[in-house]
């Protein structure tokens, strides 16, 4: 199934996908990819980001979260490449990412690559819920894509409002996702990395003490001192001197 408002984009892929043998079926916005996907049960479904009525990303999530349709592949085909983007896309359940405009080859390769993975749907599929690995994926996701804006300068983080808003998820969610896959909130993992960087550049150079917590996120060196010292049991001060 291609989901796609733009006429001239929909009859581009037609055109291509049925010289390839494909069966195809069409949505001009969301609503109505929501409603075929359920009604025709299709293999896969190309589906652009930016639509009217209901967007792409909206309809991926409701596709993915309902057990008629969770196990339909969802592949984006959309002109919005930035890597923010891209994880909201893959946050929302997408399985991959085609670039517009397109380069038929590699249509005809993920296409392949993800029919052939594409688990087949279960007897009473209406009763049946979304498999724990579809949670699992997306903490996975969630984790990679927040970690990275989190350890990109510790001295300067993310808000939780701001990391929300980065990835395309909530509060809720993030710390669910930090503990599926480091076993810690995000707040406890972010404390965790400043003191393991905060050690290595005590251990290393000889940044003054003040630098050093700046460098790692505290604006106040006493707060520092006492995470610090919470932490590994010794002052910045004691730590340094054991090390030196």
């Amino acid at each position: 199934m291609i989901v796609d408002d733009e006429e001239a984009e929909r009859m581009l892929l037609s055109a291509y996908l049925q010289r390839q043998g494909c069966t195809l079926i069409y949505g001009r916005d969301g609503l109505e990819g929501i409603e075929k996907a359920r009604a025709f049960q299709p293999d896969i479904i190309l589906m652009d980001s930016e639509m009217p009525r209901c967007n792409g990303l909206d309809a991926c999530k409701i596709l993915t979260q309902d057990p008629r349709t969770y196990h339909i592949p969802v592949i984006f085909i959309s002109g919005m490449t930035a890597p923010e983007q891209r994880v909201r896309g893959l946050l929302a359940g997408a399985v991959d990412y085609i670039n517009k405009p397109f380069d038929f080859n590699e249509v005809k390769l993920r296409l392949a690559i993800h029919l052939r993975h594409k688990s087949q749907p279960q007897p009473n599929t209406a009763k049946q819920k979304v498999p724990a690995t579809t949670t699992s994926h997306r903490h996975t996701i969630v984790f990679h894509s927040a970690r990275t804006y989190l350890l990109k300068s510790l001295s300067s983080t993310p808000s939780m409002k701001e990391l929300e808003k980065l990835t395309g998820t909530n509060s809720k969610h993030l710390n669910a996702a930090f503990k599926a896959c480091s076993g810690t909130t995000v707040y406890e993992y972010l404390r965790e990395e400043r003191m393991k960087e905060a050690k290595g550049l005590l251990k290393k150079t000889h940044l003054a003490i003040q630098d050093i917590s700046h460098q790692v996120g505290y604006t106040d060196s006493g707060n520092f001192s006492t995470a610090f010292k919470e932490r590994y049991g010794l002052t910045p001060r004691e730590f340094r001197q054991q090390h030196s």
